[in-house]
This record gives structure tokens, C-alpha cells and sequence, in this order.
């Protein structure tokens, strides 16, 4: 299974392994087990390398020094064969948890000395907890068991494995934030959010060598690795990237470091802290007695954060901190003291991204102050407005602003990208699409109608330094409007039609072909179908075949990027390098938002890199591969997994049968569509049977349809000789089942007969097949999605005119005709009551004010 499928195995075993143990507690403990994990595999991987057979691990013993410095030095910390997760494994039933906790113990005191700061303490989390997986040593041993069963087969012996097991990683800890409610934003800020950030900070760091990024408020350690990533794919090697962090909670700021051991980062790279980042800045000092030796003041190339939302704090007297020369945060709000630590902590030449609540935009005093001076002094660069709903646990507005140490720009571009989004679940989410226009409109300073704005210095000081968003960007839709003139006389106003300027500047023959322009003022939509005048009108034709013209040469292209090298490619600079030449593709061509384009790739993508991972990892064979198609199912009370036919590992059996087994396909289509005949003539015997003889057994109380055990039983009475036309009715229905029956019988035996026919044809497949079957699978469905967009343009048009004309088809003089109709009628109908004198007179006054007579 791909990594995708894997991550959701052990998430969904995990969710029911839990039992009564919170969500927010039990990753401490899957989590854990897999970093024991990832340290015990890459210290054998690293012997291996070094030449020590797998005979010889078992000589791993604590007390023999030469080879416990040996290892200490290799990877940082030495684990005795004995302790060895692969040795927990083979243990089987006799496994049991004072094995965990002799491990984690004895992993402790074998640690390098020069990699404390790494490792030191890492387990305590699991340590401690432990207790909590059962009510006695015999459950939390089975419990343990069932863990270390769960996460063994996770790859991480090689770059692959790596990315294998850093996406199962990060899957495990999303899934666990969204079940955690409000703890969620304890620990985890979501990918898309990460994403975002990563890449503005990415963009200004480009071209640069060695680089130092920080997040103080660490927790999962999320945000500094999508930095990582997206620095090193700009910049090349991941080596030249250090990575400080902190984090309050001592159980997160271990998931802090596990996460970033386990991401192939060199342990030298990591410098990690637990602490109160407002209460115990940077630098440390090693000891009290070499503190002017080891003061270090840290600047960094970037910050990130993500920190609590208006948390409480005891502000240092004025002056007192370097850090706060802007103002001091109120007490019961320490947004902006997070914000002026990061800021201090920025090179001259770095950048900060941080997450905010809306208040600090406006929020007056203290904060007032410091956002003043912030301002003045050009380091606010740009503020991001985030959708509603997009971080677990919390529902509030939440901004991120984007700072440098030093600009000389004199403009703050405001994004309004509070629109743009996906419902999932109960939150929000950010598409590719939406962090790439947010991207972007920051990287390019760009003014975007109703989306984003570089506002001057002089408008932020008219505005008294308020920075709220929609005093900058109206992102709302305009308000509908009424014509008074059309509305009384009918007509589409022109003002109505003029507004939908994008289309006639594209089209401009198409607007008189669509409206008779009468009076000026209004028009009316010609008689036809709009939708044919639309499709039919030769500017429109013209620019569709001008897009398609784009695309003429798209399947050969990624034909020869993607599949003639898929063993190849850099995957994550292939996937930057086909979204440009995308938006290289579209940066002339009206009309179309190439993000939508964006969108679509970047979905095809998904499948894409993931077949591409697959054949890189396995080989090309990986394509000729079919897998047992596993199923669910309830055998004495407990879910069971067993076979259920077959599916390729990499080929879709639909796929392959609609390119290489059309005839099959048609020879099945042909039985099913004799199925849908037979219906047919089952309800057409139906309807000819006389109401009498509906009343018989054969057919149900409600003459729909024929009961088929009765029909056997009647037809059989009836014999070969059918007296009676319903006798024969009865005879044909049987027929009909009968054949039925067979054709549903041949049906089966096709199928189980293609199954195994498309096995044999996909584990047969020669190289040119392999590339035309692939070609079909990800570039024919990308090229005919992108082909489709100027349909969605053209559609757009025709239902807003259609939507005009609709709207003033009915005049005033319509409707008050229509109510007079309605109170005529009803009045005649008045006139047939009857009742005693006090009925009458009420039907009397109801008669008036309808205006009857």
C-alpha cells in the first residue's frame, strides 16, 4: 500500500486501540513508539552501512564501552541489541512493558554527551506514561504489543522510508489535533497554515547559503519542518538549514524534537529548548560560571510562530527587556509580546511570519502603541485575513502578518483571503489554490480587486494606525439592486448588462447578439436559447479554440517530463516546475482563473506523485503489479480481513479494462442493457393486465410489480396450455424472470472472467503499454479537466443572463394583474360558501377587501 493508505490503516487501528485514553494523550504514546522505533532502525541501518553483519547485532551488549562509544558517535545514543525493536517483535507473546521501560531507561544514560540537548529526556513523555495503557502490567503489555505491531511495517531505511515515515508522522498528528478539540492548537497548526508561511519566508530566503530558522512556540515542530522543506527546495541542500525551537510544555517540546530527528535533520542542526519564551529568551548560558564565554545573542534569518491566543504574562518592568523597546503587551494579552520577541530575534535582512487573533488590528492602548510604532518604523510588511474556522479548537478571526527587521518600503499590502476555502468537517481549509493567490499577491505586493491592496502610510495614519481589515479591502459580494423602470416596464437594465464587462471586452459581437437594445436604458434578450447564441457566436468559438491552442502540445510535454523519466524525476521541484509553466500557459488567456487551473493540477497531482513514489521506490515492474483487494468483513462477531478479487498496484482495473478490454466491456454492457429491456417489459405486461385480474397472488397489492415465487407456483398450475390472456401474461413474466436469472448468472461469470483476464493482461504489459496506460491515467484526465474550464466561463455567462432575464420577466403591472386573478377567483369561490348570518358577514367584509363585488 502507498504511504497514504498506510497512514490511514494505523490511524484508524490507533482510534479504536485507545479505548478511554484522550486523544491528546494516546499520540504521546503511538508517537513515541514510533521514534523507538525510527532510532532503533537507524542505528542497524548505520552498522550495516559500516559493515557489521546482522549475525553480529546480537553482540550489542551496554558492556562493551568500545562499541557503545562507537555507536554513541555514529547516531548519538546506543541501544543494546536486547532493546532493539526489531528484538521487541521477535519476542512475540512474551513481549511485555517492563521491556519499554528497561529500554527508554537504559536509551537515558547511553546518550552522547555532545548530543544531549537532542535527546536527553525525549522518552519521558512515553515514560511516564505508560501506566495509563491498562489497569494492570499484563494489560498495558498487551496494549504495547498491539502498538508495536501496528507501526512495524512503516518504512525508514531509506529516502523514501524517510518521507514515508515523516508523512505518516504528520498525518497521525493532524488526525490526532482534529480529535483533540481546543488541546489541539497545544501542539499542531495546520498543514495548510504551515504551508502558507513556509512559503513567503521560502520566496525571501531564496539564493541564500547557510540559513538559521526559529520557531518559539514550537509544539509539534510542524511549521519549522514545511520551512525546512520549502527552503531546501529553493536553495538545495537541507544540511545548510539550522533549526532552533522552543516550546513551553515539556510533552510537546519532545514531539518538537522527535519530529525533527525523524525528518533526516543532523542532530547538529537541532537546537532545541523547553521553556517560557517570554520568561527565558535566548541565549542560554551552558553554566553560571563561563556565562560571558558561552553568550551567544541569537538572530535569525527567520521566525515563525504560532502562539497562544491573548495568553495571560507578567510583562518585565519598562525598559527592563531589549525585546519590548515598542511598548509592553497588556497583561491579559500577549500577542504583541510574542510578536516584538520574534521581530528581535530577526537578522537585519530576515523575515517574520506570525499567527495572530483579528483583535491585534485594532485592539487600542498598549496594543495601539505598539502597532503605531510598528508602523512608523516600516516593519510590518504585509497582514493576511484567514478564513473563519480554520484551526482546531477555535472558531475566532485570525490574521497572519508578515514582518521584516528593516524595509524602506512605505506601503502595507492588506490580503482579505477570508473567502477562499473548503469546508472539512466542522473547519475551514485552505486549497493549493488559495495559498497560491495568497502567495503570490505577498511575494508581488500586488493590488487584487476584493482581494488584496498596498495601502500607504499616510492612509494607515488617516485611519489612526486601525488596521482591520475591511477598512482597506471590500471582499463582500456587491448587494442585488432593482431597477425601478424595468421592474414597472420589463427589460434587462443596461447598467445590469455593462457589469458583465470581462465577457463583452472578450466577446464584444456577443452582447448585441444576446440583447435588443431599446431605449437606452433597458434591453431585451433576444428569443432563443442563450446558451446556443453563446456557444455559437464566432468570437467565442475563436477563444476556445485559442485556449485549446495553448494545450495543443500538453500531453506530449508531460509525456516527456513525468513518464519517459518517472524513475527519475524530482518529484517536488517537478511538481514547482509544471505549475509555472501552467501559469506561463494561461497569463494571456482572459477569462479563466488560472488558479482554478492551479486547483485542478494540483489535484491530478495527488495521483501523480503518488504512482511517481510508488515506481521510484519499487521499480518500473511496480506498474505490471496486482494486488489482493482486501475487504472488512464480520466473521463470529470481529472484523476480519479477507481477499475479495484483485486491484492494481498502480493501474486501475477500469483503466486498463476501457483501453485493452473494450470488448469485454461491451459484451458485459450488452447483458446489462438486455437487464434494462426486461425491466421494461415486465412493466409493460404490468400495465396491460386488466384491474380484475390485478387482484391475483401473483402480483402486489399495488400492481407494481410481479411476485416472483407466487408467478412460479401460478404458471406451473397453468401448464404448457394458457387458456386465458392473463394466463399468458403470467406465462411471459416467467420468461422474463427466467431469463433474467441467466443473463444475471453470465453477468457474474464475465466479471470474475475480466478480473482475472485484466490481471493476467496488467502483469503482462510491455513497456510501450506501460506509458500509454500511465499517459491515459495522468495525463489524458489532467489535459480534458484543464480543457473544460472555458465551458465553465461560457456556462457562467449564459446562467447570469439567463439569471437578467428571469429577474425583470415579470413587471409590476404582471403581478398586480396575477393578484387581481388570484382575488377574482378566490371571491367567486366565497360566493359557493353557505353559513349563519355571522359566517356570511365575515365572507361579506373578506369579499371587499379583495375587491370583490
Amino acid at each position: 500500500m502507498n504511504k497514504q493508505q498506510l497512514a490511514a490503516k494505523i490511524w484508524e487501528s490507533a482510534n479504536k486501540m485507545r479505548s478511554k485514553i484522550e486523544a491528546n494523550e494516546y499520540k504521546d504514546y503511538i508517537l513515541g513508539f514510533i521514534f523507538y522505533k525510527f532510532l532503533s532502525e537507524t542505528e542497524i541501518s548505520r552498522l550495516k552501512a559500516a559493515g557489521v553483519e546482522e549475525s553480529d547485532l546480537v553482540s550489542l551488549v551496554e558492556d562493551d564501552a568500545d562499541t557503545v562509544d562507537y555507536v554513541r558517535g555514529e547516531c548519538g545514543y546506543f541501544i543494546s541489541y536486547e532493546n532493539l525493536f526489531s528484538t521487541w517483535i521477535d519476542k512475540g507473546s512474551s513481549f511485555e512493558i517492563s521491556n519499554v521501560r528497561d529500554a527508554l531507561s537504559a536509551f537515558e544514560r547511553n546518550i552522547d554527551p555532545a548530543r544531549k540537548r537532542v535527546f536527553a529526556g525525549i522518552f519521558d513523555t512515553l515514560q511516564t506514561g505508560l501506566s495509563k495503557l491498562g489497569t494492570d502490567e499484563r494489560s498495558r503489555s498487551k496494549a504495547a504489543r498491539d502498538l508495536i505491531y501496528l507501526i512495524k511495517d512503516i518504512p525508514m531505511d531509506s529516502r523514501e522510508g524517510y518521507d514515508t515515515l515523516g508523512f505518516i508522522y504528520e498525518y497521525l498528528i493532524d488526525k490526532f489535533a482534529s480529535n483533540a478539540g481546543k488541546k489541539a492548537g497545544e501542539f499542531y497548526t495546520p498543514s495548510e497554515v504551515s504551508e502558507l508561511m513556509s512559503e513567503i519566508i521560502a520566496w525571501h530566503l531564496q539564493s541564500r547559503g547557510e540559513i538559521n530558522i526559529y520557531d518559539p512556540t514550537s509544539g509539534s515542530g510542524s511549521l519549522l519542518i514545511h520551512i525546512g522543506k520549502a527552503v531546501a527546495r529553493r536553495n538545495g541542500n537541507p544540511n545548510d538549514i539550522k533549526y532552533y525551537a522552543q516550546e513551553l510544555k515539556e510533552n510537546t517540546y519532545n514531539l518538537t524534537r522527535m519530529n525533527l530527528v525523524m525528518r533526516g535533520i543532523l542532530p547538529d542542526n537541532i537546537v532545541a529548548r523547553n521553556g517560557d519564551t517570554l520568561k527565558s529568551d535566548w541565549p542560554w548560558f551552558d553554566t553560571d560560571e563561563n556565562r560571558d564565554d558561552t553568550y551567544n545573542p541569537l538572530f535569525v534569518d527567520a521566525v515563525v510562530s504560532n502562539p497562544p491566543y491573548s495568553q495571560n504574562w507578567e510583562p518585565p518592568a519598562p525598559g527592563e527587556d531589549v525585546r519590548f523597546e515598542y511598548g509592553l503587551a497588556p497583561k491579559s494579552k500577549a500577542d504583541y509580546a510574542f510578536l516584538l520577541h520574534d521581530l528581535y530575534h530577526l537578522r537585519d535582512d530576515g523575515m517574520m511570519c506570525i499567527v495572530l487573533p483579528h483583535g491585534v488590528l485594532f485592539r487600542g492602548g498598549e496594543e495601539g502603541a505598539i502597532r503605531e510604532n510598528l508602523i512608523e518604523h516600516h516593519h510590518i510588511q504585509a497582514i493576511i485575513g484567514l478564513p473563519a474556522n480554520i484551526f482546531f479548537g477555535t472558531g475566532i478571526p485570525t490574521i497572519v502578518m508578515v514582518l521584516r527587521k528593516h524595509r524602506d518600503d512605505d506601503h502595507v499590502l492588506i490580503v482579505d483571503a477570508s473567502k477562499g476555502f473548503e469546508k472539512d468537517g466542522k473547519n475551514n481549509k485552505l486549497r493549493a489554490c488559495d495559498i497560491r493567490r495568497i502567495v503570490d499577491a505577498v511575494t508581488g505586493s500586488k493590488t487584487v480587486d476584493k482581494f488584496s491592496r498596498l495601502v500607504s502610510l499616510d492612509e494607515i495614519r488617516a485611519n489612526d494606525y486601525n488596521l482591520n481589515i475591511p477598512r482597506y479591502v471590500d471582499s463582500s459580494e456587491p448587494t442585488e439592486n432593482w431597477d425601478i423602470y424595468a421592474t414597472m416596464f420589463g427589460g434587462v437594465p443596461v447598467q445590469e448588462i455593462n457589469a458583465l464587462h470581462d465577457f463583452w471586452d472578450v466577446f464584444p459581437s456577443l452582447k448585441s447578439q444576446l440583447f435588443d437594445m431599446k431605449d437606452g436604458h433597458s434591453a431585451r434578450v433576444h428569443a432563443g436559447s442563450v446558451k446556443d447564441t453563446v456557444y455559437g457566436n464566432a468570437e467565442v468559438k475563436a477563444y476556445v479554440e485559442r485556449y485549446k491552442q495553448q494545450f495543443a502540445d500538453y500531453r506530449d510535454f508531460l509525456n516527456q517530463e513525468l513518464i519517459n523519466n518517472c524513475t527519475q524525476v524530482d518529484i517536488a521541484s517537478k511538481q514547482e516546475e509544471l505549475a509555472n509553466d501552467l501559469f506561463r500557459r494561461l497569463h494571456d488567456v482572459p477569462l479563466v482563473d488560472s488558479y482554478a487551473a492551479y486547483q485542478v493540477f494540483v489535484d491530478s497531482w495527488e495521483t501523480i506523485s503518488t504512482d511517481l513514489e510508488v515506481i521510484q521506490s519499487e521499480g518500473l515492474d511496480a506498474v505490471r503489479k496486482v494486488d489482493a483487494n482486501m475487504v472488512l468483513k464480520k466473521k463470529s462477531g470481529k472484523d476480519v480481513e479477507v481477499q475479495e478479487g484483485w486491484k492494481g498496484h498502480v493501474l486501475p482495473f477500469t483503466l486498463v479494462q476501457e483501453k485493452l478490454l473494450s470488448a469485454d466491456l461491451a459484451q458485459i454492457a450488452r447483458q446489462e442493457h438486455r437487464l434494462t429491456e426486461i425491466g421494461q417489459e415486465l412493466s409493460d405486461l404490468l400495465e396491460n393486465v386488466d384491474e380484475d385480474d390485478k387482484s391475483s397472488d401473483a402480483i402486489t397489492e399495488d400492481g407494481d410489480a410481479f411476485v416472483p415465487a407466487v408467478l412460479k407456483k401460478s404458471v406451473k398450475a397453468i401448464g404448457k396450455h394458457p387458456e386465458t390472456d392473463f394466463d399468458r401474461t403470467l406465462v411471459a413474466a416467467q420468461h422474463l424472470f427466467d431469463e433474467e436469472k441467466q443473463i444475471k448468472g453470465d453477468i457474474k461469470k464475465l466479471n470474475v472472467a475480466l478480473e482475472d483476464k485484466t490481471k493476467t493482461v496488467i502483469e503482462g504489459l510491455d513497456a510501450g503499454q506501460v506509458s500509454d496506460l500511465l499517459s491515459s491515467k495522468w495525463v489524458d484526465q489532467l489535459q480534458s479537466k484543464l480543457e473544460a474550464l472555458p465551458t465553465a466561463v461560457l456556462d457562467e455567462l449564459v446562467a447570469k443572463v439567463t439569471a437578467l432575464d428571469e429577474k425583470y420577466a415579470t413587471t409590476y403591472a404582471d403581478v398586480c394583474s396575477q393578484i387581481k386573478t388570484a382575488e377574482s377567483e378566490l371571491s367567486s369561490m366565497l360566493d359557493q360558501l353557505v353559513g349563519d348570518e355571522f359566517d356570511m358577514a365575515g365572507i361579506a367584509e373578506l369579499k371587499s377587501l379583495l375587491g370583490g363585488e
